[in-house]
């Protein structure tokens, strides 16, 4: 993952309140205009970074609803 990419998503991680949310919210604008190969990337990333505990508080539930991994901060 690029490092510009990452500081972004470790600013929107950051900025997010306890609960559960799914990958899209944290990458932020522009995730609908991506081809479904580079959300399938960018997804599987942002999912070893959090079981590698990159993100504090961040924890991948196991879990995917509304076609999404679910993700769960501060729990």
């Amino acid at each position: 993952m690029q490092a510009e990419r990452l500081k972004a998503l470790e600013k929107a991680v950051a900025a997010l309140a306890q609960g559960e949310f799914h990958f899209p919210e944290v990458y932020g604008a522009g995730w609908d205009e991506l081809y479904v190969g580079d959300k399938v990337k960018l997804g599987r990333e942002f999912m070893t970074l959090v079981r590698k505990g990159y993100f504090a508080g961040v924890t991948d539930t196991g879990e995917k609803k509304a076609g999404g991994r679910v993700y769960s901060k501060g729990w």
